[in-house]
């Protein structure tokens, strides 16, 4: 649907509607995903942004290496991609910075079925590995890589129940 003289796969009533706050619009067309709307989201859902070059590219890239499905366009700027039940927004890296990801001060960790496919998907499109696939102790199996503008990921996938006292953890809520 056109929007401003471009496709943004966002709906007029929603354009029109620019001026109240985003958790009160549905959203109409998805892109590559099942129908969701902002009303749908649970409280205290937590949706890191991740700031690149070029927002179409990363979000691009992200669905190819990661399988990440595009779920919301806003204008040129953001795209919000989805993963299962996960969510991420893609953003313009603010003129004249550098992203903050090549200082190593965050990572995003997401939950996948199958660790070896996620690895062999993400590494066939490029992804730089920085952990191979890893069995820990804590039950998870897990790999590392870096996308195409340095942010630092890691795909966790559960293979054991393990009691945490076990490996020097401590269980703090049930």
């Amino acid at each position: 649907m056109e929007v401003g003289g471009r496709n943004d796969g966002i709906s007029r009533s929603h354009a029109r509607s620019r001026r109240r706050p985003l958790s009160f619009v549905s959203v109409g067309h998805i892109r590559n995903c099942r129908m969701i709307t902002n009303r749908s989201m649970p409280p205290g859902m937590i949706i890191p942004e991740l700031a690149y070059q070029d927002v179409r590219d990363a979000a691009r890239w992200l669905c190819h290496a990661f399988g990440f499905r595009e779920r919301l366009r806003i204008a040129n700027h953001r795209i919000q991609l989805t993963l299962g039940d996960a969510s991420i927004v893609v953003i313009d890296l603010p003129p004249g910075q550098r992203s903050g990801a090549s200082h190593g001060t965050h990572g995003v960790m997401v939950h996948v079925a199958d660790v070896h496919a996620h690895h062999a998907r993400a590494k066939a499109a490029g992804a730089q590995v920085t952990n191979p696939p890893t069995d820990y102790p804590f039950g998870e199996r897990q790999y590392s890589a870096l996308d195409l503008a340095g942010h630092r990921w890691t795909f966790s996938e559960s293979i054991a129940d393990i009691d945490p006292s076990t490996w020097g953890g401590e269980l703090l809520t049930p």
